[in-house]
């Protein structure tokens, strides 16, 4: 005798299905995610440090000289917005990755807003690697995706060098490829 389901029926209850990733599920789980480096942190940190350094000793400066409450609370509020965008760097680092798949390559950041930029190989005119000064300094650089639609450049941070060449010389062939069938 079969066992009798919940709703009466013979048979065992249907297995529940997971629902189908919708718009608003950017990050695809059938695609392999390459992380960029927590190195990226430091470069990110140190940016900001310089940025507050120099408005907390404009700000400090101005309240010692003239005692106002109005500079010494604004102050306050510089180094809590330093604290919190601290951490909130460490999660947005940590938030980036891409993925290459045959056509295209998949490229996702973000913690409030998530986007997923997705870049069809045959699209991109060219490929650009920069590093900065903080970026060279920790052995870093970023790939930049250049396409015909401004809005739709992609880039990729906190790569170490070798890989941002690989990534570069890969994406800039695949692309030559893709372009020849158009």
């Amino acid at each position: 005798m079969s066992p009798v389901s919940s709703d009466g029926s013979a048979g065992p209850p249907p297995a529940p299905s997971l629902p189908p990733a919708g718009p608003l599920e950017p990050w695809p789980d059938t695609v392999r995610w390459q992380s960029i480096s927590s190195d990226l942190i430091w470069v990110e940190l140190i940016r900001l440090a310089l940025v507050l350094v120099v408005l907390a000793l404009g700000l400090g400066v101005g309240w010692a000289f003239s005692g106002s409450g109005f500079l010494g609370a604004a102050l306050g509020v510089v180094l809590l917005f330093g604290v919190l965008r601290g951490v909130t760097i460490v999660r947005a680092v940590r938030a980036w990755g891409y993925a290459e798949r045959e056509d295209d390559l998949l490229v996702r950041h973000g913690l409030l807003v998530r986007r997923l930029s997705i870049v069809p190989y045959s699209r991109m005119q060219f490929v650009d690697v920069s590093a900065g000064p903080l970026e060279r300094a920790f052995e870093l650089a970023t790939v930049q995706l250049h396409t015909a639609a401004a809005a739709s450049d992609a880039r990729v941070p906190g790569l170490r060098p070798a890989e941002a060449s690989r990534l570069r010389d890969r994406l800039t062939a695949l692309g030559e490829d893709r372009a020849e069938g158009l």
